[in-house]
């Protein structure tokens, strides 16, 4: 997956008391930020309304017209304030051109030597007025990290590529499309999800049975240029030594037939039944090919668990970066705020220091290590990571998650798998509101820190229940 280019919506705002240059001037200068970041920008233009601003219930409504053709293209809107600016014409334009996407409220600085009536801005209350108009008409609304703020600044440059992050994870949750492979297995009820839930939030299931996949399979000649294609990708991937050629072939006629039920179906993530049927009526573990789809940033979790995928997905659109789902494993000796995460394992190869293919340990005691090959092994980086668990709560009726950040360590541990130590601040507080909240035992990783676009974006913009446990 390839995330796209992203597009905001501009809205310049302008009082016409306050001085009219500053819109001219100030409009340039976003757009030519916008233009130096990859940002493609809607506005108005000095030809429609004096500045290209918004002062009028008139500029609104060409302002709201240009927004609705380009309403399926635009991710956000940019509200920036040259001037004190009219709060009602910002709130008009919003609703009149109906879109529902996050909006970004930025205010120009005043220079202290500049304050004469010919050079005032007066952006620092006007932001105010606008805010509260947004809020009273109904409008969720994000801020830049300090009320004023220059467009040249690397710290608006920050303030833009959080916004867009949040709008990423709105529109792609708006409408995404995940696939679950398979029944869950009998013995993890954990997993259990409300897909009428998931459905209110534009997020919709679509459903394909083992026995159809395995079918599939069975179709594929050996010699098939996309099988092959698949043989040599695994290769490439991973290391392979030891792992024989039968379930190499397996594996790879298995992402054939993933890879294209998500195309067919245009799925942004998956969910996979593993535990046994996988193993003892088609003799590999799924994991690596998993693992390569979520290193495409096309997340795909263990045990059918659909809202683990969705909390992979969300941090993918956050971040851009590959997403992974763990367990909350073991407690890491005495050591309060760290513990140990792993998963047996189908984890992204980004995700690892150094990786191999190997056999899956603890279920081969049921099934046999001849029809284990395939998952990944290895350790992860330590590196500061974000985590999050999506769950319906489906006797409240809502979708609710916790989020947080932490970072893998360097300390020492043994074991097999995709594993890690991870450091969590007050770790025992989190895994007491996980308990206590009935919350899975499935937590899906980003290696990035997108805390609090996530809080932002899940919390505010798709009214789910939030819950931040903070960052180190």
């Amino acid at each position: 997956m390839e995330l796209k280019k992203n597009t905001l919506g501009v809205i310049v705002g302008n009082r016409g008391f306050f001085p009219g240059y500053l819109c001219q001037t100030g409009r340039e200068q976003v757009l030519r930020v916008l233009e130096q970041e990859g940002i493609r920008a809607i506005a108005l233009g000095p030809d429609d309304t004096p500045y290209g601003s918004v002062e009028s219930l008139s500029d609104a409504t060409k302002c709201a017209e240009l927004f609705k053709a380009h309403r399926d293209e635009i991710d956000g809107v940019l509200v920036t304030l040259p001037n004190f600016g009219d709060e009602r014409a910002v709130s008009d334009t919003l609703r009149r051109s109906g879109l529902d996407v996050p909006v970004l409220v930025h205010a120009f600085p005043d220079e202290v030597d500049k304050m004469s009536i010919a050079d005032r801005r007066d952006s620092f209350c006007g932001k105010m007025s606008v805010c509260n108009n947004l809020r009273q008409y109904g409008f969720p609304f994000s801020l830049t990290q300090t009320h004023t703020v220059s467009p040249s600044s690397a710290e608006f440059r920050q303030d833009l590529h959080r916004f867009l992050a949040i709008s990423r994870v709105v529109r792609g949750l708006r409408g995404a499309r995940i696939g679950i492979l398979g029944a869950r297995p009998a013995a993890f009820i954990t997993v259990r999800f409300s897909e009428k839930l998931l459905e209110q939030a534009g997020i919709s299931v679509e459903s394909m049975d083992l026995f159809e996949a395995f079918g599939r399979v069975g179709r594929l000649d050996d010699n098939a240029a996309q099988v092959q294609d698949q043989l040599a990708a695994l290769k490439a991937y991973v290391p392979t030594e030891g792992i024989p050629s039968e379930a190499l072939l397996k594996m790879a006629k298995f992402a054939v037939v993933l890879q294209e039920w998500i195309e067919q179906n245009e799925l942004s993530a998956t969910a996979v039944q593993c535990w046994t049927a996988m193993e003892e009526f088609f003799g590999i573990v799924p994991c690596t090919v998993m693992s390569m789809l979520s290193n495409m940033l096309l997340p795909s979790a263990c045990e059918t668990d659909i809202t683990g995928a969705i909390g992979m997905y969300a941090m993918v659109l956050a971040s851009g970066r590959p997403s992974a789902l763990f367990d909350w494993n073991n407690n890491y000796g005495d050591e309060r705020n760290k513990g140990v995460v792993f998963h047996c394992s189908n984890l992204p190869k980004d995700f690892f220091v150094e990786s191999k293919m190997d056999y899956q340990a603890i279920i081969a005691g049921t099934v046999g290590k001849d029809n284990t090959y395939g998952t990944m092994a290895g350790r992860i980086k330590d590196v500061p990571f974000t985590y999050c668990r999506v769950s319906t709560d489906d006797t409240r009726g809502v979708i609710r998650t916790y989020l947080g950040e932490g970072a893998f360590t360097n300390d020492p541990v043994s074991t097999f798998g995709g594993y890690g130590v991870v450091q969590v601040p007050d770790f025992q507080g989190l895994l007491r509101h996980i308990c206590e909240n009935g919350y899975e035992h499935h937590v899906a990783v980003n290696l990035s820190q997108v805390g609090a676009v996530l809080e932002e974006a899940l919390g505010k913009y798709l009214g789910w229940d939030v819950y931040n446990h903070g960052a180190l």
